[in-house]
């Protein structure tokens, strides 16, 4: 019984060669006149991998959608709640937002506590009115009481009409901001409070010890400058006392605008009207569309990233994919040239 190895000798050494009618039959089978035979078994296997890319495309898309209507239907509460919120944003800064139509006690409490040091505060208000006469009411009043409490205006922008709204900047003194917040939140409807104070304590302190030590290098210089001296050292310290007056000076400057303005408290004020003040809340509908918006920008962001690290693999395996094709093609036509 010969071998497979000893038949494949055989074979490459008889060279047989292909009958006519069996390259005829090659030939059209490689051209397609007639149709390969395929199996049910394959056919079963075959259909279903073909319209897989027409389901799964769109069910990938809907399954995205779903899930961002899921998770911006869940956060669609977070704005709600963060816009009503009523706290401390920060050290020395009261937040009241969506506040009663009352003055916050609270804020009035803050500024109370700042008794014994020197602290810059300002404060920003919103205030709705009805309408427009309303609002140039309201810019008088407030102009007036900054007068009353010993203040001054810095600026003032009023408007009248179908976009009323008034803007006003004012400085009173600090010992009466808290008045100045009660009567300007009578004006209207609070839409926003928020206090803020800075403590110039410290700084001022600084300065004072700088100053201090400034007049006793001035008095060491003096005494010095007494005795006898050459004239290159007496110039020299003249010199020196010359900048450390100079530089003493400069800190009863720095320390005195400390000071000023700590007596003087800012107040930012708006008056809008109910037409053209703050916008109003977004819907539950809105808020759900953003964040779902949100989620799918983000979802087209990872597909792409996963897409970019995936595109080298793909085209390595088209092009290996494209060698096996081109290298079966070579070998029938070797075939069928035999």
């Amino acid at each position: 019984m010969t071998s497979s190895p000893d038949l494949i000798q055989e074979l490459k050494a008889s060279k047989p060669a292909a009958s006519l009618a069996l390259r005829a039959q090659v030939r059209e089978l490689a051209t397609g006149e007639a149709p390969a035979a395929v199996s049910p078994r394959r056919l079963r296997f075959r259909l279903p991998a073909r319209r897989l890319s027409l389901v799964a495309l769109p069910a990938a898309a809907a399954l995205a959608i779903a899930a961002a209507g899921i998770v911006g239907l869940a956060r669609s509460d977070a704005p709600l709640n963060e816009a009503t919120r009523v706290g401390t944003d920060s050290p020395g800064t009261l937040n009241l937002e969506s506040a009663p139509a009352q003055p916050a006690p609270s804020a009035d409490a803050a500024i109370g506590s700042a008794t014994g040091r020197v602290q810059q505060v300002s404060a920003t208000l919103t205030v709705e009115v009805g309408d427009s006469a309303a609002v140039s009411s309201a810019a008088q009043d407030v102009l007036a009481l900054t007068q009353r409490l010993g203040g001054h205006v810095v600026m003032s922008s009023v408007a009248t009409g179908e976009e009323a709204g008034a803007e006003l900047t004012v400085r009173v003194p600090a010992a009466k901001v808290q008045q100045a917040l009660v009567e300007l939140s009578a004006l209207g409807t609070i839409v926003s409070q928020q206090v803020r104070m800075d403590d110039l304590q410290e700084s001022i302190d600084a300065f004072e010890r700088r100053q201090r030590s400034l007049r006793s290098q001035i008095a060491l210089v003096q005494a010095r400058l007494g005795g006898s001296l050459d004239a290159e050292t007496r110039a020299r310290l003249e010199v020196r006392l010359k900048n450390l007056r100079d530089e003493l000076r400069g800190a009863r400057r720095s320390e005195a605008g400390l000071r000023a303005q700590g007596r003087m408290a800012t107040i930012q004020l708006s008056v809008v009207t109910s037409e053209s003040g703050a916008a109003a809340p977004a819907s539950r509908l809105d808020r759900t569309l953003d964040e779902a918006l949100n989620i799918l920008v983000w979802e087209g962001v990872i597909v792409l990233a996963i897409l970019i690290v995936l595109a080298p693999f793909a085209l390595v395996f088209f092009g290996a994919w494209l060698g096996r094709r081109f290298y079966r093609r070579r070998e029938e036509d070797r075939l069928l040239a035999t």
